[in-house]
């Protein structure tokens, strides 16, 4: 049996993930435009994904849509950013897609290691963006690539 391999992309395909409760929040005020623009520079956005729990404000579903995001709301049990496993789930599930070459990330959060972890196994490349206060070591570590976002003021 031959195995077909993966043809090399002169502009890398990414999957951008990011974890709403986490990084989009009154106190980082974080500009979308910057997060996709910083996400760029690796490649082409072919899945942009945020991640909401259902407490979110449909002006915010909203915005996110009008920014060519794909708002995904997540009903989350008792604690308010309780995103992580579908992050998680959809991180695995860009692992075991061919067309994509970078899994991005937005969040601070070090509970996604494993799935990171599985994307670097399966040969994808891996960049982290986050914001400090909290942005966990143990994510940037992991990251083949680490991008700090600014507060807007």
């Amino acid at each position: 049996m031959f195995f077909k391999r993966k043809k090399d992309r002169s502009i890398k395909n990414v999957a951008l993930f990011v974890d709403g409760p986490n990084i989009i929040r009154k106190e980082f005020n974080i500009d979308l435009d910057e997060l996709r623009k910083m996400t760029e520079k690796y490649g082409r956005i072919v899945t942009g994904r945020v991640f909401l729990n259902q407490h979110a404000p449909e002006k915010l579903i909203e915005a996110i849509a009008n920014q060519g995001f794909e708002p995904k709301v997540v009903l989350a049990g008792e604690v308010e950013s309780d995103v992580d496993v579908s992050v998680a789930v959809d991180i695995v599930k860009a692992c075991f897609n061919e067309n994509i070459d970078v899994i991005a990330l937005a969040s601070r959060d070090a509970d996604y290691l494993p799935a990171l972890q599985l994307a670097k196994e399966m040969g994808k490349i891996i960049l982290v963006i986050g914001t400090k206060p909290g942005f966990s070591k143990a994510l940037q570590n992991i990251a083949d690539y680490v991008e700090m976002l600014t507060k807007r003021v």
